[in-house]
């Protein structure tokens, strides 16, 4: 067995990241580890592109279903859970595959990084989320500044999680969150890995395959699946109910707009979110770059062991 290195499969929604990784893991042996943001809720299933039953049947795949809709899930907690898996799969004699969209997860996964070791209070938090309501964000937010200018300087007004956030972590610390993660990046990388990230030679390509997905979803029930959890009691202005397709089958639900303009709007929001996801990818200068609407899942396959040794 290899010293421990990650197999990374990152790339744009709809890019063909689950079957890579599936085909990776039937080959080597591996178990899937998601990093996604989203897929980590229960009952998100359709809207999330969640690997379907089938295929979990197939490989086993990790950090899928493990909080709660509405659940406050932090970057944090992603490091520290996918972390234990991995070093489980190791343990195993396996190979951890980590394959998802959410650049940030990835890059803290990769990086061991604590983010301000993790410090929480709820009653502090309470607190602090009472203040904000009362005296608004520009008076947090200056309450912020003079603590931590960096910071603050990257904070809207209505960012009202990660003001409170920063503030907990200066008032349980004594240090600002500023200083805690430039601390934390000095730490060497916990894994290396062979950083693998799929795009499209034709952007349109791309385009074609988030617009099938989108009528895909809709057809299998995304309205249905965001009516259940607001049934259940799943807060609107919570993170998950704001993700893509979520957020805009609720507002037709609601009656603000139609069926047809909710799935046009969630294919431009995931266009534009795709955009996103390769702009933070391409830092990452030293990434295998596979191009899927040209390469066959085989070849793509045989590219990642070669480069991986």
């Amino acid at each position: 067995m290899r010293e421990k290195k990650l197999i990374v499969v990152a790339g744009p929604t709809a890019s063909g990241k689950t079957a890579l990784g599936i085909a990776l893991a039937k080959e080597m042996d591996g178990e899937i580890v998601s990093a996604d943001s989203m897929q980590i809720y229960r009952g998100m299933d359709i809207g999330t592109a969640k690997a379907t039953a089938e295929e979990q049947a197939e490989i086993p795949h990790h950090m899928l279903d493990v909080a709660y809709p509405g659940e406050n899930y932090s970057v944090a907690k992603y490091v520290e859970d996918a972390t234990d898996i991995c070093e489980d799969i190791f343990s195993r004699g396996k190979q951890p595959i980590v394959v998802g969209g959410t650049g940030l997860y990835i890059d803290a996964l990769l990086a061991g990084r604590q983010f301000a070791g993790n410090p929480e209070n709820t009653e502090l938090r309470k607190r602090l989320s009472d203040e904000y309501d009362r005296m608004g964000g520009e008076t947090m937010l200056e309450r912020l500044r003079k603590i931590d200018v960096q910071r603050a300087q990257k904070l809207a007004v209505t960012d009202r999680r990660r003001i409170i956030r920063a503030l907990e972590v200066y008032l349980l610390t004594g240090r600002s969150i500023t200083e805690h993660d430039e601390q934390s990046r000095l730490q060497p990388p916990a894994y290396e890995a062979l950083y693998t990230v799929l795009r499209f030679s034709e952007r349109r390509a791309l385009y074609d395959r988030i617009e099938a997905r989108v009528d895909r979803m809709c057809e299998r029930g995304l309205f249905e699946e965001t009516a259940a959890l607001l049934e259940q009691g799943v807060p609107e202005e919570s993170t998950c109910m704001q993700a893509i397709g979520y957020r805009q089958a609720a507002m037709a639900l609601r009656g603000e707009i139609s069926r047809e303009t909710a799935i046009g709007l969630i294919k431009q929001s995931t266009r534009r979110y795709a955009k996103r996801q390769l702009t933070w990818f391409r830092r990452h200068e030293e990434a295998l770059w596979l191009e899927p609407d040209i390469m066959p899942v085989q070849e793509m396959v045989e590219r990642v062991m070669k480069s991986f040794g």
